[in-house]
């Protein structure tokens, strides 16, 4: 709950402002400061609906999601990167026109929008700060960089006071850019992860595979697979090989498990000796279901 509330705040301060920034960009003659309202009203847009896959991913598993919607979380974070990544190649196009074509830029007026945006920017990060959620992070993220673009917009403003290099307003818009593409392409990767279906980071199949092994009553464990749902909830399945009483086994999987972070197990308990015909795992294998042994 605290996640929403902190990303719809994040929303408003970011709707408003974003208008507030429009004005200023076409009073000042600003490109960086335009290109930003232009970038903040895609965070606006990304934020607004990241509080509603926010809200979504709280539902609890159901005959269609059986899982759960905790990835709709991870939609929110994907949505806001896309925005993120088109809104910087805009910004970018647009300050590489105003390199050939330098304007008339109003720096008084352009200083007194970047203390703002500062303010603005740092106070809703702030708010977001605190979670562990792919799209509150995503959603952080944003907020920081605009902060940071909002420092060098208004150090850039001082110096163009004093100088009147106008170059400088473009160059600013470019650099700023390129360091939330990095940042953004970086972020991709890790949701790309999780919608594949990556083994998560800091989970080692062959050290999990080793400590199960010596678990007093474990003769095999083959078919391993793990997952995250969404960064957080991370699952596993197993085949485990035993010639013990099954329950007991199942309760030391588990809690050898939990030490490494995997929350939700499903384990199929085979005989010493019972023919397993999915000991090596092929998905992509043509057969049927009904091969399974149980």
């Amino acid at each position: 709950m605290k996640s929403e509330k902190s990303i719809l705040t994040a929303f408003l301060l970011n709707l408003a402002f974003s208008v507030l920034e429009a004005a200023g960009g076409i009073f000042t003659g600003s490109t960086a400061i335009l290109s930003d309202a232009v970038h903040d009203l895609g965070d606006a847009v990304s934020i607004g609906a990241a509080y509603f896959l926010e809200k979504k991913s709280r539902q609890k598993p159901d005959k269609t999601y059986t899982y759960g919607y905790s990835r709709y979380s991870v939609l929110g974070g994907a949505i806001t990167i896309l925005i993120l990544l088109i809104g910087s190649a805009a910004v970018i196009f647009h300050a590489l026109s105003r390199l050939v074509h330098p304007a008339e830029i109003r720096y008084d007026g352009m200083i007194l929008l970047a203390v703002i945006g500062v303010f603005v920017n740092l106070t809703a990060a702030l708010v977001t700060r605190k979670g562990n959620s792919l799209n509150r992070k995503a959603v952080t993220l944003h907020l920081l960089e605009d902060v940071l673009g909002w420092t060098v917009v208004l150090t850039g403003a001082l110096i163009m006071r004093f100088t009147d290099i106008a170059i400088i307003d473009p160059l600013m818009s470019i650099g700023t850019s390129c360091f939330i593409l990095v940042h953004a392409l970086r972020h991709t990767k890790e949701i790309l992860d999780i919608f594949l279906e990556k083994t998560p980071d800091g989970i080692d199949i062959p050290e999990i595979t080793e400590h199960l092994l010596k678990i007093d009553g474990i003769l095999d464990v083959h078919h391993i697979h793990i997952w995250s749902l969404n960064g957080q909830c991370h699952c596993a399945t197993m085949h485990i090989v035993t010639g013990s009483d099954s329950s007991l086994i199942r309760e030391k999987v588990r809690d050898e498990l939990t030490e490494h972070g995997i929350g939700h197990v499903t384990l199929e308990v085979e005989k010493d000796g019972e023919n397993c015909p999915l000991k090596h795992c092929d998905p992509g294998s043509a057969e049927p279901a009904h091969h399974y042994h149980h």
